[in-house]
């Protein structure tokens, strides 16, 4: 079963060119992201077959979060991912140079799609279930 607040995500700013230089910078992105959440919510991370996590051992390693890769020409196994992908490209379109764009502009876009009510979270938004998530329950 996938958790619920699997939809709520960030857009993070790579300055730089080449695969090389953005899979090395996206792991070192990821990394203080995902420390922000409750250990929790950073059990596992999946991964489509790119580059960013060709080192996916170390990050393991340095986060204590398992990683998992799809199998390749099998969507259905990253639904939430395509359908968010989708939803992206209504503001980026695809190979879309985010050089362009700075990081308040893609937190802006980040922020319009974790307020967006989703079906598959019972037309709440990712917002509102991660928040609901890590709230204290006293």
């Amino acid at each position: 079963m996938r958790s619920k607040v699997d939809l709520a995500g960030a857009l993070r700013h790579c300055p730089g060119q080449g695969a090389k230089r953005r899979h090395s910078r996206g792991r070192r992105r990821i990394k203080p992201a995902n420390s922000q959440l409750p250990a929790s919510l950073r059990r596992s991370l999946t991964w489509d077959r790119g580059l960013e996590m060709a080192k996916h051992k170390t990050f393991t390693v340095a986060t204590n979060v398992k990683v998992y890769f799809c199998d390749p020409h099998c969507p259905w196994q990253r639904g939430t991912n395509e359908n968010t992908n989708r939803l992206l490209r209504q503001y980026l379109p695809k190979r879309t140079d985010l050089s362009g764009y700075s990081q308040s502009q893609l937190d802006k876009i980040a922020l319009r799609l974790n307020q967006r009510p989703r079906k598959t979270l019972g037309f709440e938004t990712p917002a509102c279930k991660l928040h609901a998530s890590v709230a204290p329950t006293t």
